[in-house]
């Protein structure tokens, strides 16, 4: 009798268990197993901008063309036929378009990066994180290129790049912080409830009419009776929309403020740090809320996809 045969107790199998019981620790990112998979990310990223353009007769030109052509059209309908006076308006509208397009499909690409990366969630191990994460880099490098558009317009018009522009960093880190906060959130319901990116698409319709893209916050008055209360409109948006506050903060240290008496500055100027800090804790909220959808449902995805 070989010793195989005699000692079969001593063949041992790996079995993996998931533990149903979700404490504190279950419900953080593992930033080791993040860091291990930095080159999965950078390929996802790749593989990503690599379909987006495939192809594409011009290519990532279409970074650039796109938010042109759209500031052309809005200017010519709201700057020329609607008689807006609003200074330099294909400024104004460009710096509120281009986060916003940024937002649109990053928040899109990543409410389906999951369902979309199916066979790679059933078959192999990785943090699930990345997939959300690397259809925000990837718009994010698209966000970039765009930026080539904003800053000719900006020294074509003479307002140019000034100090105020050093804000548009913990502007960019907060949209990105909301942005992947909503991603999670969304990208798991996808999972299981595939009406959500149905739902999403008119939801972020409304909201593009909702936050101040084509026109300025103060267009809306000091004063509003809103349920009997007295509020100020403004702040009323900018509560109710984090996207409101963001936008208005990249106008604000880019092109500049206007009153609601319509007085506008005469070019840029620094953005109210209290503003900034409510919108990032917010965005923080969100990101929590997010991830804590994410983390009691990922082990669910392979089962449900």
């Amino acid at each position: 009798m070989t010793t195989a045969e005699s000692s079969p107790a001593t063949i041992s199998e790996r079995v993996d268990v998931y533990d149903a019981r979700v404490g504190w620790r279950n419900l953080l990112p593992d930033w080791r197993a993040l860091y291990g998979f930095r080159h999965l990310l950078r390929n996802l990223v790749i593989r990503d901008l690599k379909v987006r353009y495939k192809s594409s007769l011009l290519g990532v030109v279409w970074s650039l063309l796109n938010p042109l052509l759209m500031m052309v059209v809005f200017t010519l309908v709201f700057g020329v036929l609607a008689g807006n006076d609003i200074r330099d308006y294909s400024v104004f509208f460009l710096v509120g378009l281009l986060p916003w397009n940024f937002f649109n499909g990053a928040l899109l690409g990543s409410t389906l990066s999951i369902t979309a990366n199916a066979a790679l969630v059933k078959k192999v191990y990785f943090p699930r994180e990345l997939l959300p994460l690397a259809s925000i880099f990837s718009n994010l490098v698209n966000f970039g290129i765009a930026l080539i558009v904003l800053v000719v317009f900006l020294y074509a018009t003479g307002l140019g790049l000034t100090v105020h522009a050093l804000w548009v960093i913990p502007l960019l880190i907060t949209q990105i912080i909301f942005t992947l906060g909503l991603g999670l959130l969304l990208g798991s319901l996808q999972v299981f409830y595939r009406d959500v990116m149905m739902i999403l698409d008119v939801v972020m319709l409304a909201w593009f009419f909702l936050t101040p893209v084509m026109y300025s916050l103060s267009r809306f008055g000091t004063q509003a009776v809103i349920l009997g209360m007295e509020l100020v409109p403004e702040q009323v948006i900018r509560w109710l929309n984090p996207m409101a506050s963001i936008i208005d903060g990249y106008r604000t240290v880019l092109w500049g403020v206007m009153t609601p008496g319509g007085v506008t500055s005469p070019g840029p100027v620094a953005m109210d740090p209290l503003y900034l800090l409510r919108t990032f804790i917010t965005a923080v909220i969100v990101l929590l809320i997010g991830y804590f959808v994410f983390a009691r449902t990922e082990h669910l995805f392979g089962e449900a996809l």
